[in-house]
């Protein structure tokens, strides 16, 4: 393992990249108890085309969440949560639209916790029966989130943004994208990008990052496999699909989810860099200390629900807010007018130096949770960035570009609105 420090964060990291292809990042918690590991495929639920070895896949909607709920299934009717609890440890999963992560936390035998975590994701095993049950539970799950406001007011708003990009489709799928999954289709995704050249294994604690190396070879063994090739195959331009969705639900007030497309951002330094200018121009144009953001609440069209930031997933990404208004439209027209404002005028020398330190300050404080800080490094180590590399980033981002990411984002054309109002009462 190659040792990296970073003298302004107080942080060293372990990396390396195993013979099987697996990457492995480890970073020291000397004198801590508590020990974290993900082992995290660059694999969400946008991923539904593919080939490996020559041959092409078009799997459904839903089954990267479908395979993740699947995968705590081992031979002999084993029960991996329950093994893991026996050790003191606990163990969790989450499907994004484009990675799945698996995670452990315990305090005592990490070595076989994280033995039994890389044995039970490494490990598809599914039969018919077990895959139509599941369905039946899933189901339920995607039942559950039609019933949430929250989702659907995003899940609209995707649909007003994108013709061809698959985050128009839940995260879960749908009741019927999940009935076309077969046993075959798991395997095969199982096949294409659970493999180690597809994943990555972090650790966070008082651990020896050469020994987690060794346990991952010893699990996974020494030899590279073939990895799934992701198709693309959806093409989008910078305006959106429809301008507004609106729709009724179960809600006390009127609520909001609003956004603005943006070019994808690709992979690497430059993609970071993009975000963090993202960031700041949310922070800019709708943070809770901009003008726009006091005048509003003053007048009480929103209220401390509102908030937002910028949004990059593989091939698409967006600024967007969110909150409670019963004038949600004119929230639109004072975001459009006072991103004018903001590129004809410039933001002050003091206000920028604000924003920056503010939040480099956040990033360095998250950097004390060990969930956000494993969270923050797969994700950016997919992205091909060393997230411990951020603040020189930040030091070197100007006040123009900022201005310049305005002024070519916050466009009409560009932005799309869901609405969830109250239910209409009946007389």
């Amino acid at each position: 393992m190659t040792k990296f420090e970073y003298p302004e964060l107080g942080e060293v990291l372990y990396k390396d990249r195993l013979s099987n292809g697996l990457t492995v990042c480890v970073v020291p918690r000397p004198g801590f108890s508590r020990k974290l590991a993900y082992f995290v495929t660059d694999f969400g639920s946008i991923h539904t085309d593919f080939t490996l070895e020559g041959r092409e896949y078009h799997v459904p909607g839903g089954i990267a969440h479908f395979l993740e709920h699947k995968m705590f299934d081992l031979p002999g009717n084993r029960d991996v949560s329950a093994e893991l609890a026996a050790l003191g440890a606990g163990t969790n999963a989450f499907t994004s639209y484009d990675m799945t992560a698996y995670y452990i936390t315990c305090t005592e035998h990490f070595e076989e916790a994280l033995g039994l975590l890389l044995e039970f994701v490494s490990t598809p095993y599914f039969t018919e029966e077990s895959v139509a049950k599941e369905m039946g539970i899933i189901d339920q799950e995607i039942g559950m989130n039609e019933d949430a406001p929250d989702s659907r007011c995003f899940e609209n708003l995707m649909q007003s943004m994108y013709r061809q990009h698959p985050i128009r489709i839940p995260i879960l799928g749908t009741s019927e994208t999940i009935r076309q999954i077969t046993p075959d289709m798991l395997y095969a995704c199982h096949r294409a990008f659970y493999t180690p050249g597809n994943m990555m294994l972090c650790v966070i604690g008082d651990v020896d990052p050469n020994r987690v190396a060794e346990i991952a070879l010893e699990i996974l063994g020494p030899e590279e496999r073939p990895v799934g090739q992701k198709l693309r195959p959806w093409q989008e331009d910078m305006t959106v699909a429809g301008e507004n969705s609106r729709m009724e639900m179960e809600v006390a007030m009127p609520m909001f989810n609003l956004a603005f497309k943006a070019e994808p951002t690709g992979k690497g330094a430059a993609a970071i860099r993009q975000e963090i200018v993202a960031d700041l121009a949310a922070e800019a144009l709708f943070g809770e200390s901009s003008r726009l953001y006091l005048k509003l609440y003053e007048e009480g069209r929103i209220d401390s629900s509102f908030g937002g930031g910028f949004e990059t997933i593989d091939g698409m990404a967006m600024l967007l807010c969110s909150g409670d208004s019963d004038d949600s439209e004119g929230v639109r027209r004072e975001i459009l007018t006072q991103a004018e404002q903001l590129c004809r005028e410039g933001i002050g020398e003091a206000d920028f130096l604000r924003m920056k330190r503010s939040a480099f300050g956040r990033r360095i404080r998250d950097l004390d949770s060990f969930d956000s800080t494993c969270f923050r490094l797969c994700a950016y180590e997919l992205s091909d960035f060393d997230y411990f590399d951020f603040p020189g980033i930040y030091r070197s981002v100007e006040a123009t570009e900022i201005r310049e990411f305005l002024r070519r984002v916050v466009q009409q054309q560009r932005c799309a609105m869901s609405v969830i109002n109250p239910l209409k009462e009946e007389n």
